[in-house]
C-alpha cells in the first residue's frame, strides 16, 4: 500500500448549518466514490491524531489558538468571520485535522508509504496566523508543512494549491520563509481578492480569469509551477486540494474536470519521484458540489495510489 487515507469521524461533526457549502456531506461524497471505485480497500486507514500546541505555534499565534479554543460553544454556533462558523465539535475537528497532515508528513518521511490523502474538514488555506476565514480555522497544510521543517529537518518543502480560491493564509505565513516554496493557481478577480500581486521567488501565483478551462489551468502548470519547482527541488510535496475550480461546481466560475487534476497529480508526483523520494501528502481544502468533488477527489487519488 502506496498511500494512506487519513480522517476523523470529528471531521462529520463540524457542521456551520443545514444550507452551508462546506458541508459534513463532502466526507461521504470523497468515500463513497473510493468505495464505489475499489479503491478504499488498498489504501492504508488511519485516524487523524489532535494537532498539538507545539505544531499550531509554528504557523499561528498563541493569543488566536487561546481564542479558539475559549471561543467553542456549549451549544449552537458562533461566527470566527461571515463565513466560517463553529459548533460544539468544531475545534477538536480542527485539531484532527491539522494533525491529520502532521501524521501524513511522519508517514511518508518514515519510508512506510509513498504519500497520504487526508480527507478532512475543517479545510486551512484561508486560515492566517491570527485570523479564521473562508470556512477555515487553523492552516493544515501550512502546520504540516511547519512540522516537516522543524521536525524532519527538510530544507525545502513545496505546495501545489489548485483550489479556486487563492490560499491567502498559506502565503502570508510562508511569505518570508524561503525553505518554503508555493505554487498556486485561482481565479481572480474573485476571493479573498489577493495574490495577483504579492508573489516572489518562491510563492509562484498565477492569477487566472473566470472561464479559464483545462487547457489553460495545463499551460499555467506548465509555464509557471513546473520550471519552479525544478528549480527548488523540494524534499517533500504537499497538495493544498481544493477540487472547486471544476466546472460542475458553482462556487467560482473555472472550468476544470477530472482529467485535469488527474493531470496535475501525475505533474507533481513525476517531481517527487525526481526530489523528494515520491513523498507527497494531500490535504482536502474547497470542492462543494458533492458528485464533482468525488469524482475529482478520486481520479486525484488514484494516480497517488498507483491503482
Amino acid at each position: 500500500m502506496q498511500t494512506a487515507y487519513i480522517t476523523h469521524p470529528l471531521c462529520l461533526k463540524h457542521d456551520m448549518g443545514a444550507h452551508h457549502p462546506e458541508s459534513p456531506a463532502r466526507i461521504h461524497a470523497i468515500e463513497d466514490q473510493l468505495i464505489a471505485a475499489g479503491v478504499l480497500d488498498h489504501l492504508q486507514r488511519h485516524d487523524a491524531p489532535e494537532a498539538t500546541r507545539e505544531q499550531l505555534l509554528r504557523v499561528h499565534d498563541a493569543d488566536y489558538v487561546d481564542l479558539i479554543e475559549s471561543s467553542v460553544p456549549q451549544h449552537g454556533m458562533v461566527e470566527l468571520d461571515p463565513d466560517t462558523a463553529m459548533n460544539p465539535f468544531s475545534y477538536p475537528a480542527a485539531l484532527r485535522a491539522a494533525g491529520a497532515v502532521v501524521l501524513g508528513v511522519d508517514l511518508v518521511m518514515s519510508g512506510n508509504i509513498e504519500n497520504a490523502f487526508c480527507n478532512i474538514r475543517p479545510p486551512g488555506h484561508h486560515a492566517e496566523r491570527a485570523r479564521a476565514m473562508g470556512f477555515c480555522i487553523f492552516n493544515n497544510v501550512a502546520v504540516g508543512v511547519a512540522h516537516a521543517l522543524a521536525h524532519h529537518g527538510l530544507k525545502r518543502v513545496a505546495i501545489a494549491d489548485f483550489d479556486v480560491h487563492h490560499g491567502n493564509g498559506t502565503e502570508s505565513i510562508f511569505h518570508n520563509e524561503p525553505r518554503v516554496m508555493l505554487c498556486s493557481t485561482f481565479q481572480h478577480p474573485f476571493y479573498p481578492y489577493r495574490g495577483a500581486d504579492s508573489g516572489n521567488d518562491h510563492i509562484i501565483n498565477v492569477p487566472l480569469p473566470a472561464g479559464t478551462d483545462g487547457a489553460g489551468f495545463r499551460a499555467a502548470v506548465l509555464q509557471y509551477w513546473l520550471p519552479a519547482l525544478e528549480r527548488f527541488q523540494p524534499e517533500l510535496l504537499m497538495f493544498s486540494a481544493g477540487f472547486d475550480a471544476h466546472r460542475d461546481d458553482d462556487m467560482a466560475m473555472l472550468r476544470l474536470t477530472e482529467t485535469d487534476y488527474e493531470w496535475v497529480t501525475k505533474e507533481i508526483k513525476r517531481i517527487a519521484e525526481k526530489y523528494a523520494q515520491r513523498r507527497i501528502v494531500s490535504a482536502l481544502e474547497g470542492g462543494y458540489e458533492l458528485h464533482a468533488l468525488g469524482r475529482s477527489a478520486l481520479a486525484h487519488i488514484k494516480v497517488l495510489s498507483g491503482l
